[in-house]
């Protein structure tokens, strides 16, 4: 079952690679839920694993941190639009373009940190994580929209890079 998981895990991260690469208003609406069943599926396979050889959990780990940073897009990006407020005819809500600019890249740093972190079993590293980056944004955070937009996808981000590691975590035992 560990090699199951570690495989799935790597099409996690192979999706969320080709997701990512075209960009945040091309990703489909229907990637999030397969890169969630896949995840999900993952960790049950690691749940059910046995006695992973070292080759698979080192594998399983590498993989699970792709999935966490690279598959994180797609993520928030639907959860974003789940929870944009233009769908209901109120303008400049969490999905606008132009509120938080460079929210992508600065998701791939903190869902990469995320799992670092968490590896190593720091939960104080996840809070500095999260304060460098509501530091980085507090300027910009005082736009309703903005702050909707930095919390929802901060969430959505980081339950994600944290449910990745999981899996590697439960391949450990």
């Amino acid at each position: 079952m560990g090699i199951a998981s570690l495989v799935v895990l790597a099409v996690v991260a192979a999706v969320g690679l080709l997701l990512t690469a075209r960009g945040e208003r091309r990703r489909p609406a229907w990637a999030a839920a397969f890169l969630a069943a896949l995840l999900v599926l993952s960790g049950a396979l690691a749940w059910m694993a046995e006695d992973v050889a070292g080759g698979v959990l080192e594998g399983g780990t590498a993989a699970a941190v792709l999935a966490a940073v690279l598959g994180g897009g797609p993520i928030a990006t639907a959860v974003l639009r789940a929870a944009d407020p233009a769908s209901i005819g109120v303008a400049g809500g969490p999905q606008d373009p132009a509120i938080l600019r460079g929210g992508a890249w600065i998701g791939v740093l903190e869902r990469a940190a995320i799992a670092v972190a968490m590896l190593a079993g720091s939960a104080e590293a996840l809070a500095v994580v999260v304060a460098i980056k509501g530091l980085g944004r507090f300027a910009e955070l005082r736009a309703p929209a903005a702050a909707e937009r930095f919390i929802v996808g901060t969430l959505a981000s980081g339950l994600w890079a944290a449910g990745c590691v999981g899996v590697a975590l439960l391949l450990r035992g």
